[in-house]
């Protein structure tokens, strides 16, 4: 064991919730090869940072992160802000030569998310780690399907489907919320969720995008302003601003090994909360994965008998599969908060080892030049652009 290491978390919100649960129990479920200690999570109002700390079992709270990142006590900076302050804080903490776990999309731009990839690698070279949160490759489930198509299952990868669907701006009343403003979120659907879905795809298949043409849109315009003191451009105690993010965004993408990929992200798929699905189909068989049934891979093998061909369910519960062995008996299920234990799990054996795990800052950066190329392909009548 080496010394305890200290985090302190950057916001305090949804994913700032998810997070803490990651930092409380993963050092309690595995061999961990150093303590972690929350030491203190930052926000800007005093008074509801205080409470995430007591809810969430944060030792203290503070309302100066450039004050906390200066500290010589604090050893891990984790990022749960919206996404126009992630270059700001990040570079600065991995200057101060703080770890970094921080939250996707890694940035609002391509111009930010080189910036980080470019701070992390020269903190590499101080033995300095940096991690971008894409959560979703350490449900067990997902890490098996990466698994089995680098074994070669699915034989040689001839075309992905991939989207990220959820509902929860369909009502028009929804109000204006950071998530819908550019200047705070960079971009809507898109970034939020589709980032998922760009990530997992060239997770599992070890394949980049190369190329996307594709349509971004904005169904509801106008939406209720949530009154002073949201921290919101525009924001009034009534009345409505404009969503200038999109809600949804579908588009196709090119393959380094020529095979092409369809993309969805929405947040206009009526009765689909969070849906994200990712299905591999090659030469030799297919594999699928829907994360509202994240403890399942399906599986055809087309090197079966014909007679006995047909998606196969596996259970991703047994102790051999990714992760699984430190939880609960083979059948007994888990659930969307045991990928951020995974992820702690992860990147404090990588701070030790003083070697980033997979999810690096050049990965951010690399999901973010699809991102920026699908809003590029979509103002340019969907025409394909290079990546």
């Amino acid at each position: 064991m080496t010394k305890a290491l200290r985090v302190a978390m950057i916001g305090y919100g949804f994913m700032g919730a998810a997070h803490s649960q990651g930092w409380r129990t993963a050092a309690r479920v595995f061999g961990l090869p150093a303590e972690v200690e929350m030491a203190v999570v930052v926000g800007r109002h005093a008074e509801a940072v205080a409470d995430a700390a007591t809810r969430w079992g944060w030792a203290e709270s503070a309302t100066d992160w450039r004050e906390v990142v200066a500290r010589d006590d604090i050893d891990i900076v984790d990022i749960v802000t919206p996404g126009d302050s992630h270059a700001e804080i990040a570079i600065a903490a991995l200057k101060a030569g703080k770890h970094v776990l921080c939250e996707k999309p890694l940035a609002n731009s391509v111009e930010e998310a080189r910036a980080m990839a470019d701070a992390a690698a020269e903190a590499a070279a101080r033995g300095i780690v940096a991690m971008v949160g894409f959560t979703y490759r350490r449900v067990p489930a997902v890490t098996f399907m990466r698994d089995l198509i680098a074994e070669g299952v699915v034989g040689e990868v001839q075309q992905v489907r991939a989207a990220y669907r959820q509902d929860w701006l369909v009502d028009p009343e929804m109000p204006l919320a950071w998530r819908l403003q550019k200047e705070h979120a960079g971009s809507g659907a898109l970034g939020d969720i589709g980032a998922h879905a760009i990530d997992t795809t060239q997770f599992v298949t070890g394949l980049a995008v190369t190329a996307v043409s594709g349509t971004i849109d904005t169904i509801v315009t106008k939406r209720p302003l949530l009154g002073e003191g949201s921290g919101l451009s525009g924001s009034a105690a009534e009345g409505y601003g404009d969503v200038t993010v999109d809600d949804v965004a579908i588009f196709t993408g090119r393959l380094d090994n020529g095979a092409l990929v369809s993309f969805e992200a929405t947040r206009f798929a009526t009765g689909r909360k969070n849906a994200l699905t990712v299905e591999v189909s090659g030469t030799k068989g297919a594999l699928a994965f829907d994360l509202e049934e994240l403890n399942s891979l399906a599986f055809y093998d087309r090197t079966a008998k014909s007679d006995r061909q047909g998606f196969t369910n596996i259970l991703v519960t047994e102790a051999e599969h990714p992760y699984v062995g430190a939880w609960w008996p083979a059948g007994h299920m888990l659930g969307y908060e045991h990928g951020f234990s995974h992820q702690v799990k992860d990147l404090v054996e990588g701070v030790v080892a003083g070697a980033a795990p997979h999810g690096t800052f050049a990965e951010g950066l690399a999901v973010q030049r699809v991102l920026d190329a699908v809003e590029t392909s979509s103002a340019r009548d969907s025409a394909w652009v290079q990546i």
